[in-house]
């Protein structure tokens, strides 16, 4: 068996109580009070969550900024230096390889935040096709990254005195005094709750006070760290897209609803040509969000159903208990054939048990980012 990843906070993790599972070939904290407490403080007032599994990468060198413009799907020059954008990289079929985020510091550099599993076949894919002064160099354990997401996120980050004037996907480099010595941070306004918040990245080796600092404004403000638990049922609630659920290599951006995320007018990506068809014909199937009407909560794997007993027109690629609603919630995709909108209603086949549903566009809850 494979030996779990640690993070470079897991003594803080441990001290705190946290339970963990693997996740994405890490040990990865899923709670520490309880998921629907500390999913409550994401959405009242403020969580901090350590997601320093995902990937890091740079691509450096001249053009590094369009050779990651002539391969991932998003177009880069939307944005300008010092600010972010959500992107994928897709195979030949238009199969989504990953889902990531682009830092635009440059046209020299781009900074990747690909996830955990998935950063060696993204770089792999960017290196086969860069040209010999483009260098891709895997920061995985070079920076660690933590959430502060929630309405009093602005607080916490003031109090350090971080920045916190900027627009959603913007970023920016700071220093951060803490532990009688001043450390670099970057900070960017981003994240995966449907919530205000930022993501910092300090280096991996200044991960421990960093995190100290943020966890104490944190919980004077009354927040508390948050696990993985939470940090699913946030981000169901948004109905944002999990690699390995609602995105993989065998489903496609159009079909699961990212087309915003891909420039159609730019000549070259990965999949461009696959993408385009596809988009031209009509995908065979889509993804929609489920709401439980009646008692029980929908998960992964469950089939839909137009009917109780009747043919299957659909799969649940996640579902949850959602703790702001009351109510089981899921995404799914559904088959186009089967004329199934929004506003329909579907079965849900929980273990046997038929489990009545509305199908609607997510996202379930308001977003505040």
């Amino acid at each position: 068996m494979t030996e779990l990843l640690a993070g470079p906070i897991a003594d803080r993790h441990v001290a705190l109580g946290a339970s963990f599972a693997a996740f994405g070939g890490w040990n990865m904290p899923v709670s520490y009070s309880g998921t629907v407490a500390e999913h409550a403080a994401v959405r009242e007032a403020v969580g901090i969550f350590d997601v320093s599994h995902l990937g890091k990468a740079l691509v450096a060198g001249p053009g590094a900024a369009a050779l990651v413009n002539r391969t991932l799907t998003n177009d880069l020059g939307k944005i300008v230096p010092g600010k972010a954008q959500y992107t994928m990289c897709c195979t030949a079929e238009g199969g989504v390889i990953d889902d990531l985020i682009t830092y635009l510091v440059g046209d020299d550099e781009v900074f990747l935040i690909p996830n955990a599993a998935n950063t060696a076949t993204v770089l792999d894919a960017l290196r086969a096709v860069a040209p010999d002064d483009v260098e891709i160099t895997d920061l995985h354990r070079e920076h660690a990254v933590f959430a502060v997401q929630g309405p009093r996120s602005t607080e916490v980050l003031q109090a350090l005195g971080l920045p916190t004037e900027m627009e959603y996907m913007a970023f920016a480099d700071a220093p951060l005094d803490v532990d009688g010595a001043t450390r670099e941070v970057r900070v960017c306004r981003t994240g995966y709750t449907g919530e205000h918040g930022y993501e910092i990245l300090p280096r991996w080796a200044d991960a421990g006070p960093v995190w100290d600092a943020l966890i104490a404004e944190v919980t004077a403000r009354d927040g508390m760290p948050a696990g993985l638990g939470a940090r699913d049922t946030l981000r169901t609630e948004m109905g944002y897209a999990l690699h390995g659920h609602e995105l993989n290599v065998d489903v496609t951006p159009v079909q699961a609803r990212s087309s915003w995320a891909v420039g159609w007018d730019k000549p070259e990506f990965f999949g461009r040509d696959a993408l385009i068809a596809e988009r031209e014909a009509g995908p065979v199937r889509r993804l929609y969000g489920l709401k439980a009407t009646g008692r029980g909560v929908p998960r992964a794997g469950c089939t839909v159903h137009a009917e109780a007993g009747g043919e299957q027109i659909g799969v649940c690629t996640s579902g949850t208990f959602s703790p702001t609603l009351k109510q089981g919630i899921a995404l799914a995709f559904i088959d186009v054939a089967s004329g199934i909108k929004k506003g329909a209603s579907v079965v849900v086949d929980v273990r046997g048990r038929a489990l009545e549903c509305e199908v609607v566009l997510p996202p379930f809850v308001d977003a505040h980012v």
